[in-house]
């Protein structure tokens, strides 16, 4: 039986820089957002919590619920460096690590001999010295599968651990709400209840085939995550499925021929991207792009994405893409642009070099 160790920092970007300031310890802070009008929130620590602000939240909306949010600069270059500190803290216990993020990661310490091999007294430790160390506060879910001990490590923030034991396992999970189930956002909890769907002890009474059919491939996972089944190992090699580049804009822009303007300066950014990501990651094995995709959020803050395969990095493709995304939005103002590839997997360089765009 596994023994998986899910850690997660505690409000990460504000910590790191409530840590830097301690003048901002008790102040509700935000990270990001430097437009008051335009700008969206990355983060916040748990004083702004308590008003109601989230991250992805329109800052505007943000001020109004708390008036006295601080809003700061994000710093991602310090972000990522403790971030390396952190895992460097993990590769002491285990080399069995799969990062979701710079903030959160799974640990699989099933061969760890450490503390008599207790993952809970591993992720004790863990989290004594990220405080120890860093000055940073981490949350810690231990349990035998990934995706209860992911929810698990919610259950105590911030700066607590939750234990998820083999025989509590199946307790813990009959009672859970699905919403708390990774994979299950909004749209899909929204669906489910309209199925009058809301724990996982409804999905255990809902008959196997009707899920599947309401839901697809996803009722099987559903089924599988309420009955605490997730076989899913820590992936060591994780590789990224797309890279992307967006601007938020500081005022909408009304027609078509504006937001083809700011194409050029997109693809600039996505192609130093792709250039960084290539040196950094790939080792050795060529980036093969598999889909181009652009993405636009209107004045009412919905999004929507037009995404088509596409094999090499192509501007002229990308401009179409935004004419079919710019109809979906019958006239409404644009106040995003986003441009991604889709990555297929990796190919050795002798294999097959391809160009990211035509000479």
């Amino acid at each position: 039986m596994r023994k998986i160790i899910h850690v997660d920092m505690d409000c990460f970007y504000a910590a790191v820089e409530m840590r830097d300031n301690p003048a901002l310890t008790h102040v509700p802070l935000a990270i990001g957002g430097s437009s008051k009008q335009r700008g969206v929130i990355s983060t916040c620590n748990y004083p702004a919590r308590k008003y109601g602000v989230r991250s992805a939240m329109a800052t505007a909306y943000a001020m109004r619920l708390c008036p006295d949010l601080v809003l700061v600069k994000g710093r991602m270059d310090v972000y990522t460096r403790e971030s390396h500190k952190i895992r460097e803290i993990f590769n002491d216990y285990t080399d069995l690590i799969e990062p979701l993020s710079l903030d959160e990661a799974y640990l699989d310490v099933s061969g760890s001999n450490q503390f008599g091999g207790s993952a809970t007294l591993i992720a004790e430790d863990i989290r004594r010295r990220i405080k120890q160390e860093l000055g940073l506060t981490a949350s810690a879910g231990v349990a035998s599968c990934k995706f209860v001990a992911k929810v698990a490590s919610d259950e105590n923030k911030p700066d607590g651990i939750c234990v998820v034991t083999p025989d509590k396992q199946d307790e813990f999970v009959r009672s859970m709400t699905l919403g708390k189930i990774p994979g299950v956002g909004k749209v899909t909890m929204q669906k489910l209840q309209r199925m009058g769907l809301a724990t996982c002890e409804d999905v255990r009474q809902y008959p196997f085939e009707r899920l599947q059919k309401e839901l697809g491939k996803f009722g099987s996972v559903l089924w599988d995550r309420a009955h605490g089944v997730d076989e899913r190992p820590v992936n060591v090699s994780r590789e990224r499925k797309s890279i992307g580049v967006e601007r938020t804009l500081s005022q909408d822009i009304l027609t078509l021929d504006e937001c083809r303007e700011f194409l050029p300066t997109l693809m600039e950014k996505l192609r130093e991207r792709i250039s960084n990501h290539e040196q950094k990651h790939t080792k050795g094995k060529a980036l093969r792009i598999r889909t181009q995709g652009v993405k636009l959020k209107f004045s009412d803050f919905q999004l929507t994405t037009v995404e088509h395969r596409h094999h090499k990095l192509d501007e002229h493709y990308f401009a179409q893409l935004l004419e079919e995304a710019w109809q979906r939005g019958n006239n409404r103002g644009v106040r995003l642009i986003g441009l991604h590839i889709g990555l297929a997997e990796p190919t050795p360089v002798q294999q097959l070099t391809l160009p990211l765009e035509d000479p």
